[in-house]
């Protein structure tokens, strides 16, 4: 297709493609002439993950790129690819969600009952990686904010949520195994990682809606 065609299927302008083109976040298409060039379904399906990224995610655009780079890397094994792309998002607590002050009390005992709940869950790789994961951190971070206000969340506490949240996981990469390509994996990890948090939370809030009612009654 042009790229007319694919700024009409795409809904995006033909300036912000260009502008994608010149930023590194949609490769080149094939050229067709000194000022004409071709773009194929990689294209559309690239473009929709980094307007995603940018319009729903709010990831800077260096971040999407950097993340691209991984999608993009066959030297990567799937864990690692899949890792190395999502660890590049932004964590939705902020950039700060990562820091920790080791002479923190409250952090140092959130670091220990987060350690504890990955032992609790058989999740070695997790356990192992530590604090190398930003993941890792935020839930430290998350953790050690709620103990400072009164709500202490012990690793007994977050273990059900954790067995949930494993289940979920598991339908996540259910998913993520229907696409053909080691690149459409990691791309559909990245948009789902992006638009299913939404759903998610959303989800919850339902949930405990409806389970308040159900206890509590309307009145």
């Amino acid at each position: 297709m042009r790229l007319a065609e694919l700024s009409e299927r795409s809904g995006v302008a033909i300036a912000t493609i260009k502008y994608y083109l010149r930023e590194g976040l949609l490769p080149p298409g094939r050229r067709v002439s000194a000022t004409t060039s071709d773009y194929d379904e990689d294209h559309l399906r690239r473009l929709r993950l980094v307007r995603a990224m940018i319009q729903v995610g709010k990831v800077p655009v260096a971040t999407v790129r950097e993340v691209l780079r991984h999608v993009d890397d066959d030297s990567l094994g799937r864990t690692i690819r899949l890792g190395a792309a999502l660890w590049a998002l932004p964590q939705e607590d902020g950039p700060d969600a990562g820091a920790q002050d080791d002479a923190d009390e409250a952090v140092v005992a959130a670091r220990a009952e987060v350690d504890r709940l990955l032992d609790m869950l058989g999740w070695t790789t997790a356990r192992e990686l530590g604090e190398l994961s930003p993941v890792h951190r935020s839930l430290v971070v998350a953790v050690a904010t709620l103990n400072r206000l009164g709500y202490p969340w012990d690793a007994e506490l977050m273990a059900p949520y954790g067995r949930l949240m494993h289940q979920a996981a598991v339908r996540d990469l259910d998913f993520v195994e229907t696409h053909p390509s080691e690149t459409e994996k990691a791309e559909t990890a990245v948009a789902a990682t992006i638009l299913f948090q939404p759903v998610l939370r959303a989800l919850h809030r339902l949930a405990q809606e409806e389970e308040s009612a159900r206890r509590y009654g309307l009145s």
